[in-house]
């Protein structure tokens, strides 16, 4: 059984604990003398509600992962088993190819050997799912008995039931913190392995990147790990050229949209400007690529330019800008017009003009918005892959040419990762320390962010 079905299960029990507490909470309700209780009956249907749901879920999300196992050993263990190989590909390729057939994934099988494991499949699945189906009854309701028992007219069920949803909050809460902590310590892990190998001064100031996948991994070349090109490419197309595109055009949007435009206009502009978001990232490298850059290389040809290349970081950078506008736009629009209306009247009623209001006013006291959606645009555009890889190549140039080919840190990323390298070989863990550079970059750039928020943000309360 699937665990979706122990799910529905579980929510079916919980709706029926909640009916059945809140029917009880009425009958306090009912028979007391002044017709009060410590909490209302739909606090009392919850708590019960929550003692069947919560450890019925944590049963069901252990049971998604022992069960397979389970079940795998005990088909394994029949007699129809026996002759299959001890391990290997091909024994994991037979024992999927019945369990799809037993679980009417798929029709039939093509290995001889498969069809003879499909009916003891059958059985493993229908014994532990009627043991999944029993003890998730048994733990359902022993929760919802407990919980029913302790239901009184004076139980404060209302602090009962909000304690437990702070719990559940702070748990959701931690799996971020939690996860950035496992993606730290990966990347560590993985970086310190390939700083042994190659020199972290290498790395982090060699001019040359090269990684050749099919060298010898005990003995390699650190003149090939230089990450200065991949750093200025991830500088230069996303933080350069993306960002003169993008600070200016969303400011002066947000700006043209909370001061000057009309209500009927914003309601149509706000929306068609964010929606450049939404569009898919190989959207845009298909119109870097087949547009944007051969334009760049027809004007360049036009203005004497020799043999340009059709693949360039102005193209890259040029749509990545375009791109990440709404990051910029939308975040200034929202400090914009959260700064109180008192300063905007207050300025005008001393004589300045609107665009003085804007640029004395306005502009410094939403400020720390305006920063961090520049910071995030940057960490947005450092993070870009597909723009990339489509209109500026995969090229490692140190060049501060804008039509000369680029590449940046994620596509290296991606590149290094891809196909059939092996992990203990520099070329791909190479990839990780890439990794833990532009993990450190964007943490400083969110510190950058915060600094300047909190400065500006008590200079203003």
């Amino acid at each position: 059984m699937s665990p979706a079905i122990l799910l529905f299960l579980a929510l079916g029990l919980g709706l029926a604990g909640w009916l059945a507490a809140r029917a009880r909470a009425w009958t306090f309700r009912r028979d007391s003398a002044n017709g009060r209780i410590a909490s209302l009956p739909n606090y009392h249907a919850w708590y019960v509600a929550l003692w069947i749901i919560l450890p019925v879920l944590a049963f069901v999300a252990l049971w998604s992962v022992i069960a397979p196992g389970l079940v795998s050993q005990s088909v394994l263990a029949s007699p129809a088993a026996a002759d299959l190989p001890n391990f290997g590909f091909q024994r994991q390729t037979i024992l999927n190819e019945a369990r799809a057939v037993a679980t009417g994934a798929a029709p039939a099988v093509f290995n001889p050997q498969a069809a003879a494991l499909v009916e003891p499949y059958r059985e493993a699945l229908s014994h532990y799912n009627l043991i999944g189906i029993a003890v998730t009854a048994l733990i359902a309701f022993l929760g919802g008995t407990y919980a029913f028992l302790r239901l009184k007219p004076d139980f404060a069920a209302r602090t009962k039931v909000e304690r437990i949803v702070m719990a559940i909050l702070l748990a959701a809460s931690l799996v971020a913190i939690l996860t950035t902590i496992g993606i730290l310590a990966s990347l560590v892990f993985e970086t310190a392995r390939f700083f042994g190998m190659v020199s972290p001064i290498d790395f982090l100031f060699g001019t040359h990147w090269g990684p050749d996948p099919m060298a010898n991994p005990d003995n390699p070349d650190p003149t090939r790990y230089g990450a200065v090109p991949l750093f200025w490419g991830t500088l230069f197309i996303g933080a350069i050229i993306a960002m003169i595109v993008a600070i200016p055009l969303g400011l002066m949007s947000a700006i043209y949209l909370t001061q000057y435009a009309n209500p009927t206009l914003r309601k149509w502009i706000k929306p068609t400007l964010e929606i450049l978001a939404g569009v898919p990232t190989v959207v845009y490298g298909y119109f870097a690529a087949l547009t944007i850059a051969p334009a760049i290389r027809d004007i360049a040809l036009s203005l004497g330019a020799s043999n340009p290349s059709t693949e360039s970081a102005l193209a890259a950078g040029l749509v990545m800008g375009v791109m990440i506008i709404p990051f910029v736009s939308s975040m200034a629009d929202d400090s914009i017009t959260a700064v109180p209306q008192a300063m905007r009247d207050g300025s005008l009623a001393m004589g300045a003009t609107t665009s003085e209001t804007i640029r004395r006013v306005l502009v410094p006291a939403a400020l720390p918005g305006i920063v961090a959606g520049i910071m995030l645009a940057i960490s947005r555009a450092i993070g870009e892959t597909m723009i990339v890889v489509m209109a500026a190549s995969t090229a490692a140039n140190l060049s501060a040419n804008p039509l000369d080919r680029m590449t940046t840190v994620t596509v290296q990323i991606v590149k290094m990762l891809t196909g059939e390298g092996s992990f203990d070989h520099p070329a791909t863990l190479s990839a990780f320390a890439l990794g833990f550079v532009l993990f450190m970059v964007t943490l400083g750039l969110n510190f950058i962010a915060l600094s300047v928020v909190k400065r500006y943000r008590e200079a203003y309360e």
